[in-house]
């Protein structure tokens, strides 16, 4: 059994997310939205920081994401995107047809 690991400092839970985590945070997501990303996780009864739960939605539950290999087309827009703006990835996902914002 792993134990979970608190910040010695702040009470904050550190590391690996259970599944009852990701619900509650699912859940209160559900019923009241995203609206400050700091504050929520008092609200949604979890002992994790703003931080990590937005990570944790933005890059593992958020249900539009679309996960696995990129499309021909995806690739080439990818490709298109980097020849016009460099290295501005924030910019390049912005405009992919993966990317659905909410």
């Amino acid at each position: 059994m792993v134990r979970a690991r608190f910040c010695s400092q702040t009470g904050l839970k550190k590391g690996t997310w259970s599944p009852d985590e990701d619900q509650k945070l699912i859940n209160y997501i559900k019923r009241h939205g995203i609206w400050n990303w700091s504050e929520m996780p008092k609200f949604a009864d979890l002992r994790r920081s703003g931080k990590s739960c937005r990570l944790r939605w933005v890059n593992y539950l958020k249900p539009n994401i679309k996960r696995g290999n990129f499309t021909r087309d995806e690739e080439e827009t990818i490709l298109k995107m980097h020849e016009k703006l460099g290295n501005k990835w924030s910019a390049i996902a912005a405009v992919s047809p993966r990317e659905n914002r909410q």
